[in-house]
């Protein structure tokens, strides 16, 4: 089973150096870039291998890029978005640490497919060992020439700055992470236009996920056809899953494409702890439906998923389990997503807050059956179309999908006038 994305990552926890990285095979793909292929050959190399974006929204990264317009003049920038902030992922920290130059060779490649001549690393403030080893691995690249002027004795020219975000979970919204880019509050922007043609200050600018831009130089090496066969399915490529919660062997691994949820329950993550059953999975991070045990053996990949009712996101399942109140789990993300609301619409800046209220009474056991029809007018309310941008419609999907499997839980609630989870050890 190949493992490109992290395969080479040392087991020691080091990040892979230069030297290490360059001994590898890295670089390898921008000589090769930059001796044989124009811009449009390596935006249709990346078309043809089917890479969808990794970061949640599963679009052809190819596609995003052919977006860019040819004709446009003054500069275009290239963004990696590394605010990784869904609760519940942490795949991309992993690529960060362990393998930095292997984005910085993806960046370096998107950056001339689309002829950017400024690139950005937006990192979440938080990832403070990340930041010093991407910096770290920025100045190592630039004094072997892979970024800076005239790259590899090329006429093509590319400046590359690390940039630590404010620490909202907005930031990862790829509009709103430009507008904190700018200095600007980080509120997302009104599309059309969308980045690709009118971005950072105004200029052309793709943004994508470090997953996503970690696959672009084994992309240009092996070929299309080659990222094709390493899924189970039509979606392309290997995905690092995660998986979190009362399971034996919580982590993240490097998978074929389609590997079910099964595999990763109880290969992967070492099954459930003793004592403890699985009753649901958010499949993808915390704005994902649930899913139940009738669904472990659905493929994870964004077809599968999405016939089963959720979304593959971020493909990091976040577990529930039995002895775990659905109720006060819920409460505890729609706290957290009313507190990243960033306020710039009505629906979400009042409805997240109403929400994350009537949990907490109902986990105080002063709910009503009343409360419940709110909380499902909410999840219309604040669903798709109703908002700006998609965190709302995010938070609603855990609230909605719990309601649906496990709303006994919210009526006993109500019914013994407490949380009837209170005096287990574990919530």
């Amino acid at each position: 089973m190949e493992k490109p994305l992290t395969q080479h990552i040392p087991a020691s926890g080091a990040p892979l150096h230069l030297k290490e990285y360059e001994a590898v095979g890295g670089y390898a793909a921008l000589r090769k870039v930059l001796q044989e292929l124009t811009p449009a050959e390596v935006t249709d190399k990346v078309k043809d291998a089917n890479l969808k974006g990794r970061g949640g929204a599963g679009f052809s990264t190819g596609m995003k890029w052919s977006f860019v317009p040819a004709e446009a003049t003054g500069p275009r920038y290239l963004i990696c978005n590394a605010d990784e902030m869904e609760p519940g992922t942490f795949k991309d920290r992993w690529l960060l640490e362990g393998n930095p130059h292997q984005l910085l060779e993806g960046m370096i490649i998107a950056a001339y497919a689309i002829q950017a001549t400024q690139g950005f690393v937006f990192m979440r403030w938080a990832y403070k060992e990340a930041a010093q080893i991407m910096n770290q691995a920025i100045a190592d690249a630039y004094a072997a020439g892979y970024l800076g002027k005239n790259i590899l004795g090329k006429n093509y020219n590319l400046e590359m700055q690390l940039h630590t975000g404010v620490g909202r979970y907005m930031c990862g919204e790829e509009t709103a992470l430009l507008n904190s880019l700018e200095g600007k509050r980080a509120v997302p922007r009104a599309k059309p236009p969308f980045p690709q043609v009118s971005g950072l200050f105004g200029k052309p600018t793709i943004v994508n996920n470090v997953e996503t831009l970690s696959y672009i130089p084994h992309i240009i090496s092996k070929g299309g056809d080659w990222f094709k066969s390493l899924s189970y399915t039509a979606d392309g490529g290997t995905k690092i899953y995660g998986v979190s919660g009362k399971v034996n062997k919580p982590g993240a691994w490097e998978l074929p494409m389609g590997v079910t949820m099964r595999e990763l329950l109880e290969e992967h993550a070492g099954g459930m702890k003793a004592g403890y059953r699985f009753r649901g999975a958010l499949p993808g991070g915390a704005s994902t439906d649930f899913l139940t045990d009738v669904h472990l053996d659905v493929k994870m990949d964004f077809a599968g998923v999405a016939a089963a009712g959720s979304r593959l996101g971020t493909g990091t399942m976040v577990i529930l389990d039995d002895r775990t109140c659905p109720v006060g789990f819920v409460h505890n993300l729609e706290h957290f997503f009313a507190q990243e609301s960033c306020g710039f619409c009505t629906p979400c800046r009042e409805g997240l807050p109403w929400t994350e209220k009537i949990l907490y009474a109902l986990e105080q056991g002063q709910g009503t059956y009343a409360d419940l029809e709110q909380l499902e007018m909410h999840t219309k309310l604040l669903g798709p179309g109703n908002t700006f941008c998609a965190l709302a419609p995010g938070a609603m999907e855990p609230l909605q999908s719990a309601l649906k499997y496990f709303r006994e839980d919210f009526e006993q609630h109500i019914k013994e006038k407490k949380c009837p989870y209170a005096d287990h050890t574990h919530r």
